[in-house]
């Protein structure tokens, strides 16, 4: 039985006692043409602006005219360390030690500088599982990865599919994958919640899984990062990485993040691409030195990063660090549990939820499938200034983030998506 109640007042009570419900006035909020705000479920796609982006941002603008090179050590926030300013942050949110994460580069760029690494077929066991409807970056990732190293990428790659007549992944079926074909699997790369059904996977199962065939285990957090609590450390995972656009709100393109295990940062035989930033701090500068890799996620830099992007990152990654993972994680399945509540109460044959119903296995996303694949739908919610994203082949995404979504937003687009279906 649900806990939740119909109507406008009840909407507005969950706010009033929603405790973090003030951070939304952190962000800018999009405004149609008579200055009401839109109702933006896309936090999945692209997070919004926090407002003190710009001031964060102009710091630095405002340290290059005035220091120009300078500025990597005089700055307020010295440019040379300071993706350092953002490590324990990061770690917090993913659940990683500080020595495990680095922000750098993008998300598939870091997926194949770490397949480089992880990544180490042999004639025989050279295979590597992904989900049947992983991010097409990824499959790219990986085909173009097995193709480098000389195999068929049509027989390199193994399919973790969904049951007949069903959509969410049972890790059963990826037990059985190993059991059956183990020998020859080098790397399992899986999202750690699916883009496309909003399916939060157990990573630390998943681990277990690949590590005891002797495989390496990476997670795409993609669409976890800054939505549920991965745990990465305790899980056991190799390598993971994720970007900052989406529920991070660093910005269009931001900078990705990326994780090592521990039990592999002090390996300096393990094969990489390398830069003079993976080499050591202290002697980075002596120019001649030969390559001394730095320990940890660290050592997989290549080189110094763009700091306008940082400061962007830092603006939200100073708003996590007040309110709390916990706390988020918190709000969100109830903001997310009360979004479905609703939409179950429409009793419309026209959608169906695919995301998981337990809360435990999702994070803040519902996708909800439309019959005959309906577009015009999705189309009619965006004239209506709620926006959503479809995904083909028949998916329309929404994704109440807690950092700045209310539940009045959530009554209002249910009642908005009630009178189209009628």
């Amino acid at each position: 039985m649900s806990n939740y109640k119909l109507g406008s007042d009840y909407a507005k009570q969950l706010d009033k006692e929603d405790k973090i419900s003030h951070y939304r006035n952190q962000f800018h909020i999009p405004k149609d043409k008579d200055g009401n705000d839109w109702l933006y479920f896309t936090g999945n796609s692209l997070g919004l602006q926090p407002k003190a982006t710009k001031e964060y941002i102009n710091q630095e603008l405002e340290d290059w005219a005035n220091l120009g090179v300078e500025g990597h050590f005089e700055a307020k926030n010295p440019w040379m360390p300071y993706h350092e300013f953002l490590t324990e942050s990061m770690a917090k949110i993913v659940g990683a030690k500080p020595i495990e994460v680095v922000i750098m580069n993008t998300l598939t760029t870091n997926l194949h500088l770490l397949m480089v690494s992880f990544y180490q077929p042999t004639k025989t066991k050279y295979k590597i599982v992904i989900e049947s409807d992983a991010f097409p970056s990824d499959r790219y990732a990986v085909q173009t990865q097995l193709e480098f190293h000389g195999f068929d990428a049509n027989e390199g790659v193994i399919e973790w599919k969904s049951r007949e007549g069903e959509e969410l992944l049972n890790i059963e079926d990826l037990e059985t994958i190993l059991e059956e074909q183990g020998d020859e699997i080098a790397l399992l790369l899986i999202g750690g919640v699916n883009y496309y059904t909003g399916q939060y996977l157990d990573i630390k199962k998943i681990a277990e899984i690949g590590h005891a065939k002797n495989c390496m285990v990476g997670i795409d957090l993609a669409h976890g990062a800054g939505n549920i609590k991965p745990d990465f450390h305790n899980s056991g995972v190799d390598f993971a990485a994720w970007c900052t656009y989406k529920y991070l709100n660093a910005g269009p393109g931001s900078l990705g993040g990326l994780f090592v295990h521990e039990k592999h940062a002090h390996n300096k035989d393990l094969k990489r691409f390398a830069g003079w930033w993976s080499h050591n701090k202290e002697t980075r500068f002596n120019m001649r030195q030969p390559l001394d890799v730095i320990p940890g996620a660290e050592g997989w830099q290549l080189s110094n990063p763009p700091i306008l992007s940082m400061a962007a990152i830092k603006a939200s990654l100073d708003i996590f660090n007040e309110v709390g993972m916990d706390a988020l994680r918190e709000k969100s399945e109830k903001l997310t549990g009360y979004f479905e509540y609703l939409i179950n109460e429409l009793n419309n044959d026209k959608i169906k939820i695919i995301t998981p119903t337990n809360p435990k296995e999702r994070g803040c996303q519902l996708s909800i499938q439309v019959k005959d694949a309906d577009k015009n739908l999705h189309k009619q919610l965006t004239e209506a200034n709620i926006i959503t994203d479809w995904r083909e082949p028949d998916v329309i995404r929404c994704a109440p983030v807690p950092l700045y979504n209310s539940f009045e937003d959530v009554y209002k687009m249910v009642e908005k998506l009630k009178e189209i279906l009628d």
